[in-house]
């Protein structure tokens, strides 16, 4: 690993083992706490390793890890075990930086897919949470999850789910500020910039009841354009960058969850490491807030 990655991953376990409250274990205490659990899951999305065993046989030669699992199912098991873990670190890694205050969000979902043959969707564990959905930007069908994606215009995560893809992304935009009503409202004046797909005369209602402005393009046909609206086509483009940085730098696509445990925890994954990149290059003033290029290799 290069001394950029070095850094990161030491900041990283020392916030982690400093800030978060840890599992208290009963009796023995595991070898690998789980501080280090962490960090070797971001370590594992940057460095783009979608197979755990040969990520654990590379592991073992690094003398930064003391102990090991000795097998894939065990890592597994804790990785899985410590999905909310991995989401407490990712709200403190960004709460952490001057960006988390921004009064201005964005809004998008992306597939997840799952399964690719009618065999394995069959006989897939995620039968019950996973559907068949439609990608408009890439004019496909597919079967999976999506990733409902809340961040700042820097692409600061702020909050995400997995949903179903038939589930209306208006009603998980509600859904995910009722969930956590003090997020909108330590943003006094909060601006969400969406596309097409949020706009309903009840998602607008729902916001301003809560003072909360929605942007969002209008129909050509329907209504009278809002003054702004010029300014979203390049704003817009930032939430399709941060898609892309999951997607094209941290595999998202490549994640091989075969239950909802496993594909939460591996796309959960990807998120902290996107998280901990720009935390980091916050708090050293590196030029570019959201590049992984110094650790990724």
């Amino acid at each position: 690993m290069t001394t950029e990655l070095d850094t990161l991953l030491t900041a990283l376990y020392v916030h982690i083992d400093d800030r978060l409250k840890t599992s208290r274990w009963r009796g023995r205490p595991p070898r690998l706490t789980d501080a280090e659990l962490v960090t070797l899951a971001v370590a594992q999305a940057m460095l783009g390793f979608h197979c755990e065993a040969r990520w654990l046989r590379r592991r073992r030669s690094s003398a930064r890890f003391p102990y090991l699992p000795q097998r894939r199912p065990a890592y597994n098991k804790r990785l899985r075990a410590a999905l909310g873990l991995v989401k407490e670190a990712i709200r403190s890694l960004a709460a952490d930086t001057d960006l988390w205050l921004d009064p201005v969000w964005i809004v998008d979902s992306t597939p997840v897919e799952c399964a690719r043959s009618h065999q394995t969707v069959k006989r897939s564990d995620l039968a019950g949470w996973a559907n068949y959905g439609y990608c408009q930007s890439h004019s496909r069908f597919y079967w999976g999850l999506k990733l409902h994606l809340v961040c700042t215009p820097a692409g600061l995560p702020v909050t995400w789910p997995l949903a179903d893809p038939k589930i209306d992304e208006r009603q998980i935009l509600a859904a995910l500020i009722d969930n956590e009503p003090h997020l909108a409202a330590h943003r006094p004046g909060l601006l969400i910039l969406a596309d097409k797909g949020y706009i309903a005369a009840e998602l607008d209602r729902f916001l301003s009841a809560r003072d909360i402005s929605l942007l969002r393009p209008s129909y050509r046909n329907r209504g009278t354009p809002q003054p702004a609206e010029a300014l979203l086509k390049t704003v817009r483009q930032l939430i399709e960058s941060v898609n892309d940085t999951l997607k094209g730098q941290l595999d998202l696509e490549q994640h091989g969850g075969r239950t909802i445990e496993g594909v939460g925890v591996r796309v959960a994954q990807r998120i902290p490491a996107m998280t901990c990149a720009i935390w980091h290059n916050r708090t050293i003033g590196a030029p570019i807030t959201r590049s992984l290029t110094a650790y990724d290799h």
